[in-house]
């Protein structure tokens, strides 16, 4: 079954909210980091949480910032996004984790790619890896996306950034880590 683009935001939802319901226990905040796929058929920033920033992952630039701080990043589909050990992947996701080490992002955070699951699964997954959220957790959170997710796409990423204090050496961890947890 294919995703339907035309209908809201595909894979949207709390990452806060998704994590503490699959540890049974609260272990992220919830409201601050939301992921989904393109914001082409969203009316109001309301279906999107809100947002006061939008990272967005796709190669476009969104036609609608809703009133956010507005970050862009897109990186060419000739990339094996998964495989986090190659050089132009690596540059992609320092380049979008550094945006969380400043105190000038503005949260909610929305992350979004086309489908809210190859792109944004990576970026999420580096987040949470760095914010102290176990594996078995970080893939759990991943496999909620509907269209094609493995468990084996998500652990090649996570592979690559298993040692992220040198993966990230450009990036000030501990202030992320921070960033992401306190409310």
């Amino acid at each position: 079954m294919s995703l339907d683009y035309t209908e809201g935001c595909v894979n949207f939802r709390d990452v806060g909210t998704f994590l503490n319901w699959i540890a049974e226990k609260p272990i992220f905040p919830e409201k601050k980091i939301y992921r989904g796929g393109s914001i082409d058929y969203i009316k109001t920033a309301h279906e999107i949480g809100n947002p006061k920033s939008i990272i967005n992952l796709r190669n476009g630039h969104d036609s609608e910032s809703f009133g956010a701080d507005y970050y862009h990043f897109p990186m060419a589909n000739k990339y094996e996004k998964y495989d986090t050990s190659q050089k132009e992947v690596r540059t992609w996701l320092n380049s979008i984790i550094q945006v969380f080490e400043t105190d000038d992002l503005a949260y909610p955070v929305f992350i979004h790619c086309l489908s809210g699951k190859d792109r944004t699964g990576i970026i999420i997954a580096a987040l949470l890896w760095i914010a102290g959220i176990n594996e078995k957790t970080i893939i759990e959170e991943y496999l909620l996306s509907d269209g094609e997710v493995t468990t084996q796409r998500i652990q090649m990423a996570l592979n690559g950034i298993k040692n992220h204090k040198d993966y990230f050496n450009r990036v000030n961890l501990p202030k992320v880590k921070q960033n992401l947890i306190n409310q």
